[in-house]
């Protein structure tokens, strides 16, 4: 379905497009190699893509969360793998970006010109196997040492670390005073502390390369540790600056896949003469409402974080909430899309050689991906019906002075 863009929106969605189809060429060759593909961060940080979020005073092109989400979408029409790559560094800059606009930090400042300068692509490793990814604790332990901290650990899940050179990680500070907190720090991938593993070898979003990621003794300095709060909290912090950016472009990739999807479909419908039959019509009319459903969600939730209103208006549990259900919806959604294609064409979304079992492979990561389904609809319903899940580090009080409570309370 035709979008409505602002002259912006179009501008970058244009140049996305153009990179986007020559991903598309490629992608079926990474995929059943299992290789990263380092030519399209190339191209990308050609065409100025990598500063995409960016502020425009630090040499980015200044793009919103509304003008991220069409961007990311239309990269996953050509290659899902790459757009979720290249999330893992977008993402986290226009969440820092947005702070520089408010703070003018100048050491936050001095982080993003490196970024601008192409000297720092960024990944985001917090996942731990048997652990659920939400942010309140880790199994990665941090002990205190002169002037900071020796991490210990592994992460999995490590995507975009094929090419990045720094990444955000968590850690657990059993020690700290008034109880473990859980730090947010930023690490440098090419100490000599840290191990990348080989061990992405999945069904789906191959070309990702989402590797295992070990720390060793790894010294992070104190300055490195960006954030910390009690584990087993919820903290506005983390929602302003992880979830409330994060869930929208895991949620704009796998709307993008579905997008190219329905587009492939269409075309092989045209091709074969079957557009006009109705079972052919009411399923593309299906895949188009939920595609335009996820699409309204993703949006308003743009607005609702460029308004501030999504951090001014709802307590922490609730704008988790908020968070979780945009990447539920579109990730969904996206999976629906593509069984309901099936029915559009039929035995070629069983041939390899064609991308659409491609697509429907990397659809599927988007489930169990943060917050996977369960973890979504436990925050989901139970902030429906008022019970807190954990206790809430507000607004006002968080930082690394914030304490632990016995109860949640708002």
């Amino acid at each position: 379905m035709k979008q409505c863009y602002t002259e912006r929106q179009r501008e970058f969605v244009e140049l996305a497009g153009r990179l986007a189809d020559v991903f598309a060429e490629r992608a079926a060759e990474h995929d059943e190699q299992n290789t990263f593909p380092y030519e399209n961060y190339t191209d990308m940080r050609s065409a100025g893509l990598l500063r995409l979020t960016l502020p425009t005073e630090l040499g980015g092109s200044g793009a919103t969360q509304a003008e991220l989400i069409p961007v990311i979408e239309r990269l996953a029409m050509g290659d899902g793998a790459t757009a979720l790559a290249v999330n893992m560094h977008l993402s986290p800059l226009g969440q820092w970006s947005s702070i520089w606009r408010r703070t003018k930090d100048p050491r936050l400042a001095g982080f993003l010109a490196q970024a601008a300068e192409d000297k720092l692509v960024w990944a985001a490793v917090t996942s731990e196997i048997g652990s659920p990814n939400l942010m309140t604790d880790a199994r990665t332990t941090a002990r205190r040492t002169e002037g900071g901290f020796l991490v210990s650990g592994r992460k999995n899940f490590g995507t975009n670390t094929a090419v990045a050179t720094h990444c955000s990680t968590t850690a657990r500070y059993e020690e700290a005073e008034g109880g473990p907190r859980l730090l947010l720090m930023r690490i440098a991938l090419d100490d000599p502390a840290v191990t990348i593993h080989q061990t992405w070898d999945m069904l789906g979003m191959r070309g990702t390369q989402s590797n295992d990621v070990e720390f060793a003794e790894l010294f992070v300095p104190d300055e490195a540790v960006v954030h910390s709060l009690p584990v087993g909290h919820l903290d506005a912090r983390v929602l302003e600056t992880v979830f409330s950016w994060a869930m929208p472009a895991f949620g704009a990739v796998y709307n993008g896949i579905a997008a190219g999807a329905l587009d492939w479909a269409k075309r092989q419908a045209i091709r074969r003469g079957i557009a006009g039959q109705p079972l052919i019509v009411d399923t593309l009319a299906h895949a188009e409402i939920l595609i335009e459903q996820s699409r309204a969600v993703l949006y308003r939730h743009a607005a609702e974080v460029d308004s501030r209103a999504l951090l001014t208006e709802l307590n922490v549990q609730e704008g988790i909430a908020r968070c979780a259900l945009v990447k539920y919806v579109c990730t969904n959604n996206a999976v629906a899309v593509l069984q309901k294609l099936v029915e559009v064409v039929g035995g070629a979304a069983y041939v390899r050689k064609l991308p659409f079992q491609r697509m429907w492979r990397d659809a599927q990561a988007g489930t169990f991906m943060p917050f996977a389904n369960h973890a979504a609809r436990e925050i989901i319903g139970s902030t429906a019906v008022g019970i807190e899940l954990a206790p809430t580090i507000g607004p006002e009080e968080t930082g690394p002075d914030s304490k632990a409570k016995e109860t949640a309370d708002d």
